[in-house]
């Protein structure tokens, strides 16, 4: 859904849901508004009360001391209010932010990747900015503002109706020129935003691939495209403001034209005897008052709109299709519920956390995949077709074949980041679908090809597979996998932040199979692991992957092919099929496919 289908009803829907667990605040400051604003309704009939008194030669001693302690009064109520309000504010935006970063961590893997990570972000710190006032501040101030508009015509009516007319066609041709405006702010609003998002998503793409950019000599080109989206979102921007300033405008002239038109209805009517001196004065006060309760309402309403124009786009997050129910608000603990699932945790328990170097009895293939199916959306060809296998509860199945074979995708069903259209896996006898999502990735440990840099230190990137794994674990790793001196020298050793530019692609790939192997992991999945180490590491990978072989299950994915040509069982695929199966050298034999990989990565045969 766009954000432009988001019906104003909705959006307001979604507004009233941050503020709602604060509505015992939102009536406390509502309250206490009231009260500010009672004051200030009170202020010009006390006025007049002072000019009454002072026409009868009366004592000043009793209005002028009211006339204090309204001011004191309204002035530490107003602050009060004023700081309530900013931390009721505050408390919204750190809700919004919650609920959205949890619907990110509880999201499908690629419903969130359909978006870029700079749209991502920006709808967690900009979008929320525009949405707190709107569903804080701006609604007490709203029913405010329109409380002292109609209290000031009140109390205009009862001192001269004439007059009270002559205002009232004023306001009428300012509230429906702002009927007019206000709608259109909200549509600008929502498309600055847009671009803003845009901006995020390329700068990020940008600052990521920069080592490209500059050896491409593109600098020029993307700077002009980084700056298309920064003038779409200053143009938006700036429509906004003269939409605003436009509002504005017709407020002031409105009141300004309606002081006027007082003025001279007035003076006639006290030279006339109709009213008097006093009566006008305090007239007048109410008029120039209503300056202040428009503004607030001009001001509300072009929060709320630009509120609502962010509204629209968090709407999409909430519309994020998520793991499973109730996923966006439990993805730091697994939910359990049902005699499956507890039967299936029965199962999952002497298999799911068997160490390397352990041997699982047993016969039962520990992870099936039946006929198979799957596809990225409802509407796309077949990533995998028909897909029938199984994975032992111990030894090495490898994955091979060409770019876009599916051999990623088997992995993001083993995972659960894709579902299948069709076919059933089954993980230690029970199905997917009676296990949560967490349930079934407890039994795995995945390196990914990009060996993507998890924010924080190397120590914190080790351990973030098991936060209870021990020094000791951790030290013998680092020395298997040659790593060991690196992180030596490294300014804090295991305490230095890790970036994409203090290790290498290789030391960074390392790093995040120590990390897996740390896991201790029933399942070892490794997607090109090897892909960005020189030979002597390859061999210490591979050396250790046969060890932790013995006592779990390792599938690889790999395009040197030397890497698993001692599996126990090399599935090859192509175009989303399985169409060999068997050892390295049954293969040779059997298909032509892996005949021809064999031969374009000269592998001889009699390996």
């Amino acid at each position: 859904m766009g954000e432009s289908t988001i019906s104003t009803s909705a959006r307001l829907a979604i507004l009233w849901s941050y503020a709602r667990p604060y509505r015992h605040i939102l009536i406390f400051g509502l309250v206490l508004s009231l009260a500010v604003s009672a004051m200030g309704l009170a202020s010009p009939m006390v006025t007049k009360w002072v000019l009454d008194t002072l026409a009868i030669g009366g004592s000043l001693r009793d209005p002028v001391l009211v006339l204090v302690g309204l001011l004191v009064i309204g002035a530490v109520v107003g602050w009060f209010q004023w700081v309530m309000l900013g931390r009721l504010a505050e408390d919204i935006v750190y809700d919004a932010r919650k609920r959205m970063m949890l619907r990110y961590l509880g999201a499908r893997v690629f419903a969130l990747l359909s978006r870029g990570p700079g749209e991502l972000v920006t709808r967690v710190t900009s979008d929320t900015v525009l949405l707190n006032q709107a569903a804080s501040s701006s609604i007490i101030g709203l029913i405010n503002g329109v409380i002292m508009i109609i209290g000031s015509l009140v109390l205009m009516a009862r001192l001269d109706w004439v007059l009270l007319g002559t205002t009232l066609a004023a306001l009428l041709v300012v509230l429906a020129l702002f009927a007019v405006l206000m709608p259109q702010i909200s549509k600008v609003e929502e498309k600055a935003q847009a671009a803003l998002s845009d901006l995020g998503s390329e700068l990020e793409g940008t600052v990521r691939a920069i080592k490209t950019v500059k050896s491409s000599s593109a600098e020029p080109r993307r700077f002009s495209s980084l700056m298309h989206h920064v003038a779409e979102s200053r143009r938006f921007s700036m429509k906004s403001v003269r939409i605003q300033a436009g509002a504005w405008t017709v407020a002031g002239i409105g009141l300004d034209g309606a002081v006027i038109m007082v003025l001279a209805f007035g003076a006639y009517r006290v030279s006339a005897g109709e009213m008097t001196v006093s009566a006008l004065v305090a007239f007048l006060l109410y008029v120039w008052g209503l300056m202040g309760p428009l503004t607030e309402l001009t001001q509300n309403l072009t929060t709320l709109q630009s509120g609502m124009a962010a509204a629209g786009r968090i709407a999409q997050i909430e519309q994020m299709e998520v793991e499973g129910e109730g996923a966006d608000v439990k993805v730091f603990a697994e939910t359990r519920h049902g005699a499956d699932v507890k039967a299936a945790e029965a199962r999952l328990s002497a298999a799911a956390r068997t160490g390397p170097g352990e041997v699982c009895t047993g016969s039962s293939p520990l992870l099936e995949f039946q006929e198979v199916t799957a596809r990225y959306s409802a509407d796309a060809e077949p990533a995998v077709e028909q897909i029938s296998f199984s994975v032992p509860e111990r030894g090495h199945i490898a994955l091979v074949g060409s770019s876009g074979a599916g051999k990623t995708t088997l992995l993001n069903l083993m995972l659960r980041f894709l579902e299948p259209a069709s076919g059933q896996i089954r993980l230690a006898g029970a199905d997917y679908s009676q296990l949560d999502h967490a349930q079934v990735r407890q039994a795995f440990a995945y390196v990914e090809q990009e060996t993507p840099v998890v924010p924080g230190t190397v120590r914190e990137n080790l351990f973030f597979s098991n936060p209870a794994a021990g020094d000791d674990e951790i030290a013998a790793l680092l020395d298997r996998l040659h790593l060991a001196e690196k992180i030596a020298e490294l300014p804090e050793g295991l305490e230095t932040t890790l970036t994409e530019t203090n290790v290498s692609g290789g030391q960074r790939q390392r790093i995040a199979l120590a990390r897996a192997l740390l896991a201790k992991p029933r399942v070892l999945l490794l997607d090109e692991a090897t892909a960005q180490v020189d030979g002597i590491t390859e061999a210490a990978i591979k050396e250790t992957i046969a060890e932790v072989a013995q006592g779990a299950a390792v599938v690889t994915i790999a395009h040197r092919l030397s890497t698993v040509i001692e599996a126990e069982e090399i599935l090859v695929m192509d175009s989303g099929r399985i169409i060999g199966r068997g050892t390295h050298h049954e293969l040779l034999e059997s298909t032509e496919l892996y005949r021809d990989l064999v031969s374009a990565l000269r592998i001889e045969a009699q390996v």
